[in-house]
């Protein structure tokens, strides 16, 4: 198997090294080095694609990742490199729709194998969410402005952010991995069997944790969360599903204003990769508190945990919070 390692920033290096991504290296290897190795080599889109390939993976894969530590994954770029490095690869994993560029790159590919997280779950289409609480309008040019090509509406991709449907992606990756690595598909199978576990674990601690709470309504800057807001019986608002970075119209605030009051909202969640510009405005507009829900496109040194299931005991303490559970 041919492996080739990709060349990354300093940034990207100490995220990696405190991650103990050892198998990551600084510098672009020569073919002789890339040849010598005997790792199954996964290219992952970005991060939650990433965290599933090195924990079903383990010590038989070389992962690298499109999208750095950091990097906004849904406006990513490919470089030239990027694109005929993934070519070199044994398999990409991916989630189709996210990010157009992968998608693209990947299709004009000759990887082997081609695995699609999408294919191995059920998307939804969470775009009216919202419209018990006047949101529809919002939500629906954002998954339109952002997932949607041609002004088509489309499904919502971040399914990740539910501990059940990422563990059911999980197991189908489990399986493609066994399939083109056959030599280490007990490996693998056992891995996925630990990862499921974990997952199961964090399911059972969304749902403790937020199965009494005083309000189900949470304010949120980008409407990433529709897929854990329905599986615990939670209402995600998104403030500005259009674009994260720009300020809510008057309107828009006064109608979150008066939701607030009406729902007993507390509590403005922005996120790590973005602008806290817009939460903090309606905070200070409406007199509630700002806090961070992750929505674990990347982990960066903000990111309050250091991998998938740390930053999801994080968003879980901060939702718990917010939500007033008892």
């Amino acid at each position: 198997m041919n492996v080739r390692r990709r060349r990354i920033s300093g940034i990207a290096v100490t995220a990696a090294t405190a991650l103990g991504l050892g198998t990551l290296s600084a510098c672009s290897s020569d073919s002789s080095a890339a040849g010598n190795t005997d790792k199954f080599d996964v290219v992952a889109s970005f991060y939650p694609m990433e965290y599933l390939a090195e924990q079903i993976g383990g010590d038989h894969v070389n992962v690298t990742t499109l999208t750095e530590p950091g990097q906004e994954p849904h406006d990513l770029e490919l470089s030239a490199k990027q694109t005929a490095q993934m070519g070199e690869a044994d398999a990409v994993l991916y989630l189709k729709s996210l990010q157009p560029a992968v998608d693209e790159a990947i299709a004009q590919s000759d990887v082997k194998t081609k695995i699609d997280a999408a294919t191995l779950t059920k998307l939804e289409d969470h775009g009216n969410v919202e419209h018990d609480h006047g949101g529809e309008e919002h939500a629906d040019e954002h998954a339109e402005d952002e997932h949607a090509e041609g002004g088509e509406h489309a499904l919502d991709p971040h399914v990740w952010l539910d501990p059940v449907k990422y563990a059911e992606i999980a197991q189908g990756v489990a399986k493609a991995f066994e399939k083109a690595d056959p030599d280490h598909a007990a490996d693998y199978r056992k891995n996925a069997e630990a990862l499921a576990k974990k997952l199961g674990d964090l399911d059972t601690a969304y749902k403790d944790g937020l199965k009494n709470t005083s309000t189900k309504v949470f304010f949120t800057n980008h409407a990433a969360f529709g897929y854990l807001a329905e599986r615990y019986g939670l209402t995600q608002e998104a403030i500005n599903g259009l674009d994260p970075e720009s300020e809510p119209s008057p309107a828009r605030i006064k109608e979150l204003q008066q939701e607030a009051k009406a729902d007993g909202v507390t509590t403005v969640f922005y996120e790590t990769l973005v602008s806290d510009k817009t939460a903090k405005t309606l905070a200070k507009d409406a007199g509630l508190k700002t806090d961070v829900l992750d929505p674990l496109e990347g982990i960066t040194d903000k990111s309050k945990g250091e991998d998938y299931v740390g930053v999801m005991q994080s968003n879980l303490k901060a939702l718990e919070t917010a939500l007033g559970a008892k």
